[in-house]
């Protein structure tokens, strides 16, 4: 079995705004691109282009329609991943030593020459945040892509994990958790980020940014969006356009 470091200089992790993420995947399909080319072995697919195709992912985007009571339905966007808890149980339980936590950042990761592919710590995880590579036999998790954040031949601009990077929408961030005054601080803050599944004590780092609610918009009939922008009062068109504007109307 595993222990676990009683304390890290890092709480490195992610605040992802649910109010803003569009489920476009971006952030799935660069994981997986970056991770198959880099850290440990590749992520493998079974019957790809078959009738019953399976993979390996560290991310994943479950969507769901929600409704508050006397609130309009909107649908959510729900990344996945592991959230690199504090109080890891898929530590623990491992019964090699593959699993731990680093001390220098609090990042979880698996050894996986170490790995037996026993699946103790998915079912110790609440997240669902492991899967097992029914190629390779061992167990894959989000690292917080260890292999870029810290690496020097990158621009600094792309030392964040590929699933930030990538995101089109800015609804992933990275940071240190440990920092009063880091981006992801500060934000969980003024938003209110919510843990998941607080009560079952794993003390996530990641964090959720929750959806803003919606107003509850009536009306009879169509409403067009755009016309809070549109100039209601248009000019007259110009120049090749109001030349073609005369010749049709003369027609």
């Amino acid at each position: 079995m595993t222990t676990l470091p009683q304390t890290t200089q890092k709480k490195l992790g992610l605040a992802i705004d649910l109010d803003i993420c569009v489920g476009c995947h971006a952030c799935v399909i660069n994981c997986k691109e970056w991770n198959t080319a880099n850290y440990g072995a590749p992520l493998s697919d079974q019957d790809a282009y078959g009738a019953n195709p399976v993979g390996t992912f560290l991310n994943r985007i479950h969507t769901y329609e929600v409704k508050a009571e006397n609130k309009p339905a909107q649908t959510v966007h729900f990344p996945k991943s592991c959230l690199h808890c504090e109080d890891a149980p898929c530590v623990t339980v491992c019964p090699t030593g593959a699993s731990y936590k680093r001390a220098e950042d609090g990042i979880v990761l698996v050894n996986e020459s170490d790995c037996i592919g026993c699946g103790l710590c998915a079912w110790a995880c609440p997240y669902g945040g492991r899967e097992l590579d029914a190629k390779e036999g061992v167990m894959k998790k989000c690292t917080l892509c260890v292999d870029r954040i810290y690496n020097e031949n990158l621009p600094e601009e792309d030392r964040e994990p590929a699933c930030v990077r990538t995101c089109p929408a800015n609804a992933r961030h990275f940071g240190d958790y440990a920092d009063p005054n880091s981006n992801v601080s500060v934000m969980s803050r003024i938003r209110g980020a919510v843990p998941l599944f607080d009560e079952q004590g794993t003390k996530p780092v990641n964090r959720y940014l929750p959806p803003r609610p919606k107003a509850d918009i009536q009306t009879d009939g169509d409403i067009d969006i755009l016309s809070p922008f549109l100039d209601t009062a248009a000019s007259p068109p110009k120049g090749l356009l109001g030349w073609l504007d005369k010749a049709l109307e003369a027609i």
